[in-house]
């Protein structure tokens, strides 16, 4: 994977640490123009997973071409940040919406609101999006 300062298994940890981190989303519109919006997300194992609309931007281009790109920082110093490429695939099954939905929820608005989350994330268009990352940029401390 690519150039990395970072400890083996960091970037996973500073993805999933709480409080939970937005994510930068990048896509490529139909024109190939750039396209980039923020996006809850957890990891399942090594993958990433966020919800969208199939209506939006990012939900028209992952179901035209599944490269994807996003970016976690820490703006605090001394600097953190990883940048994941990868590929996406997506369900729009019932079960996984409100599951996925249900758990993403809770890690950005507390385990008391999870469900509502879940609920009203888990209808069409919506879609789950699961990201196997293909290549890793990541720096620990860059102001150090």
């Amino acid at each position: 994977m690519g150039y990395t300062s970072a400890p083996d298994g960091w970037w996973q940890a500073f993805v999933a640490a709480l409080p939970a981190r937005t994510a930068k989303l990048a896509v490529t519109r139909a024109d190939g123009s750039p396209h980039v919006a923020p996006v809850w997300v957890d990891l399942d194992g090594d993958d990433i997973v966020f919800m969208t609309s199939a209506d939006t931007i990012k939900g028209k281009s992952i179901l035209r071409d599944g490269r994807v790109a996003l970016c976690f920082d820490d703006e605090r110093p001394p600097f953190s940040f990883v940048t994941l490429t990868g590929t996406a695939t997506t369900s729009t099954d019932p079960d996984e919406l409100q599951a996925w939905g249900t758990r993403i929820g809770g890690r950005y608005m507390g385990a008391d609101q999870a469900e509502a989350y879940g609920r009203r994330n888990a209808v069409p268009p919506e879609m789950v999006v699961r990201v196997t990352v293909t290549n890793v940029v990541a720096k620990v401390d860059v102001a150090d």
